[in-house]
Parts: C-alpha cells; structure tokens; sequence
C-alpha cells in the first residue's frame, strides 16, 4: 500500500468534510460536519495550509487530515487530527510532523514552550495509547448537549422581573455582543481574547443570522447577557456562545435566553437544539442545560501536551 501526503488546499473542503463525517459515523453515529465548517477552517487567517495541514492518502484514497493553528502570539498551539480506524500507522506520520510545526510556530513566537492542545471524542478513532506514549494527558471533557424542540415544546419565555431582551441586528449591538462575550467568557478555561475582527472572521459572521444573537438587558444595570446562535448546520440549531457577568448571575437570565433560542429554533422549524458545555465549568452551566432538558449527545476530551522549543 502507497502511502502519500501533501498540504491541503480550499479545493479540497469537500474532500475533507467526507473524511470527518466518516469518523463522525464511527463516533457519535451519524456525520455532523458541514461543508461550511470545514471551509472557514481552511480560510483561518492564522493558517498558512502549505505548512500548516496535511492529507494522507493510501493508495489515492484520503485517510488522515491534520490542521495546526494558534492565534494566541504565544506559546498556545490548537490541533485538529482525524484518522481512520485501521490507519494508526498514518495517525503517527501526522502527529510526528504536526507536533514539529508546533515547536516551529512557537519558536517564531518568541516562546520557550509550544502547550498545544487536541480534542478528541471519548471514544476516537485515533488510538489514544499513541499520544499518551508522546506525553499527552486529558485535562478537560467538554459535552455536547441536544435538546429536542417543538413550537408546543418550547414557546417563547417570560423574561425575569427587570430584564428585556434585544436582537442584535444593528452593527453597534454586534460589537456589544463581541464584548459581552469576551466578558462573561474571560475566566474560562482555554479562552482567548480576540479582537472584534478575530471573533467575526472565527464566527463566521458575514454567514450569521444576527436576529439569532441576542443581548439581554437588566434595568438600572445594563447589558448583562448574551446568547451567540446559528441555524446554519444541517444536523441540528446551535448555540455558541451563552454567557452572563457575573454581577448579574442568579437572576435566572441564563435560563431565559436558553430557553429563548429554543423557541427561536422552533418557530423557524428546527427539531432539536445543540451546545457545548465544559464539564467543569464552575458557573454551573452544566446543571442549567440539565435542568432544562438537554442530555449529553457525546463527549469530548481537551488533550495537552507541552513541547519544549
């Protein structure tokens, strides 16, 4: 058997996206990766794809993709790796090349470390014995939640005394929506700042449907909520971002605007709902989807590794 690689172009969305809606079907059971998706990752501004990506074929047919980015400036270095089952031959060749780019990319960043990050379902097609051999371990699972909706299921929400909720349709609530995210999102783990420009490019947001995104309001106090929503995946309605400040927590705004985009949803024909949540979120967030209704569809492990440069 041949075994060939080369970087990947934009040409080759189409390519991809069947190789991760295969390892979709072996995971979770069905493919749930969008042509979309996988286009705003090959357009990633941070990402030189001749040095940054890879494809592996086997005799001709595609069987391994990689993708390094990072756009901390630092020592902070993102992964994407799929493989197929009966290739951990080829999970290796992505992972020696992938962990080299890593340590170069750090070193032009002026760090002394690459830490770099992958995540991975908790039952991969990737055979994780690999990488704890390199040295990686899981720090943080992450679930993803589903929900199912229906007009009669979810009508729209009463909202708490004092607060009103808003459409960001106007480009000054945009930029407000940006801040509030990075707001109520700074003391995540993982999380980044990025600049306005950052977040609408990784957002997608030429593609977004603003009446979607929401900022909920609480008198004499201001701006205090933001719920980020897209109707643009095939498989499911989305919900990127749900956050509140914390002056404003305990109010019961994270349930309103939770259960205002499952009525969005619903009103626009959608059957089920999805988010993701980190497990060890000490805002509680895992317990509110609980509590209204979503259960864990899959789960996914952030695994790190440290690299010195």
């Amino acid at each position: 058997m041949v075994l060939s690689l080369r970087p990947a172009t934009r040409g080759d969305a189409v390519a991809i996206t069947d190789l991760v809606n295969a390892v979709d079907l072996i995971e979770i059971g069905r493919p749930e990766t969008d042509l979309r998706t996988m286009e705003a990752d090959l357009e990633h501004p941070e990402i030189d794809l001749a040095k940054d990506s890879w494809l592996a074929y086997a005799d001709g047919v595609l069987v391994g993709y990689g993708l390094v980015w990072g756009d901390s400036g630092g020592e902070r270095i993102d992964m994407d790796h799929y493989v197929l089952p009966d290739r951990q031959d080829v999970a290796v060749r992505l992972l020696d090349l992938m962990e080299a780019r890593t340590v170069e990319r750090v070193r032009a960043n002026g760090a002394a470390r690459a830490v770099v990050h992958l995540h991975l379902n908790t039952e991969p097609t990737l055979d994780t014995s690999l990488i704890e051999k390199r040295g990686w371990r899981p720090v943080r699972r992450y679930q993803v939640m589903v929900r199912d909706v229906s007009p009669r299921s979810a009508p729209a929400p009463s909202p708490p005394p004092g607060v009103t909720l808003r459409e960001c349709t106007a480009e000054t609530d945009h930029r407000r929506a940006h801040e509030l995210c990075e707001l109520t999102f700074a003391a995540h783990f993982d999380h980044r700042p990025r600049t306005y420009e950052e977040w609408s490019h990784d957002l997608d947001a030429g593609r977004l449907d603003w009446s979607l995104v929401r900022i909920a309001t609480v008198e004499g106090r201001g701006d205090a909520g933001v719920m980020v929503a897209r109707n643009d995946r095939k498989a499911m309605g989305w919900i990127q971002n749900l956050g509140v400040t914390e002056e404003a927590r305990g109010r019961g705004i994270g349930g309103f605007l939770l259960r205002d985009g499952f009525a969005a949803f619903a009103a626009r024909g959608r059957g089920s709902v999805g988010l993701g949540v980190d497990t060890a979120n000490e805002t509680g967030a895992l317990r509110l989807y609980e509590k209204n209704g979503m259960r864990t569809h899959f789960a996914v492990n952030t695994w790190e590794v440290v690299l010195p440069v």
